[in-house]
């Protein structure tokens, strides 16, 4: 059976206005993109649809999104190798347009990036490599309330439930006891440094050149950190460090 896509209602959608010119709604949209050529390339796909973008700027300069921020409804956001420069962005953006929604464009995307895209405030995930048909219909699906994720993402956390069903539920207690006490982990100095970058979803090659260390061994100071906090991967180790290196003083380290 052919898979259903919900009707775009222009009604619905927040910061879309009727222009005497089209038989359309226009909504108010920026695009943040680096990239020049997918810059092109996503206003020429764009042009002549409600999503045409109204601005486009770098990510180094958000701040245009504060002078439409009244009208401003999507956001069109490249998710390029900086992680955590990326991350910050979407939360600058965030802050500054609430209602807004945001979509992140990237060639793919990690678990550790969507989980913490989501948590900045994404409301859509898409692969710059995405027909530009279904692009469309995407922004329209995430205008309308609904969220959007690719699928080999999807498949990706499909693929670890059963792993972490078959986990035995004295690690989970284990995990949960050095959780508590980050003391007795016992992480290096180092460690703490890699698993402040992992809780940003930076990769093991941009970490290595923040450190100045080769990625053979942030390799291995992954293996001892997944070890000493009992997570079974890099996702989870994540997710662990979102939640407690910023609950102590002096646990986060800035790299």
């Amino acid at each position: 059976m052919a898979a259903q896509v919900i009707a775009y209602v222009a009604a619905q959608v927040p910061g879309a206005a009727h222009q005497p010119d089209h038989s359309e709604p226009t909504v108010t949209t920026v695009l943040v993109c680096d990239n020049a050529l997918l810059r092109i390339g996503l206003q020429d796909i764009l042009r002549g649809t409600p999503f045409a973008p109204a601005e486009t700027t770098s990510s180094a300069i958000p701040a245009v999104v504060h002078d439409i921020v009244s009208e401003l409804a999507l956001v069109l956001i490249e998710a390029g190798q900086n992680t955590s420069h990326m991350l910050e962005v979407i939360r600058q953006v965030r802050g500054l347009a609430p209602q807004a929604r945001i979509i992140a464009l990237a060639d793919q995307f990690d678990l550790g990036f969507v989980r913490l895209g989501h948590e900045a405030g994404v409301n859509g995930f898409c692969l710059t490599a995405t027909a530009p048909e279904t692009l469309i219909k995407s922004l329209e699906l995430v205008m309308v309330g609904e969220s959007i994720l690719p699928f080999a993402v999807l498949r990706a956390i499909m693929d670890e439930a059963p792993q972490k069903q078959d986990q035995p539920f004295q690690d989970n207690s284990v995990a949960g006891g050095c959780l508590s006490d980050l003391k007795a982990c016992k992480l290096s100095a180092r460690e703490m440094q890699i698993l402040s970058c992992l809780r940003e979803g930076a990769p093991n090659k941009l970490i290595a050149r923040k450190l100045e260390i080769t990625e053979a061994t942030i390799k291995v100071h992954v293996k001892a950190i997944l070890r000493k906090i009992g997570a079974a991967n890099r996702t989870q180790a994540a997710m662990w460090a979102s939640q407690h290196l910023t609950q102590r003083g002096g646990a986060s380290v800035n790299v």
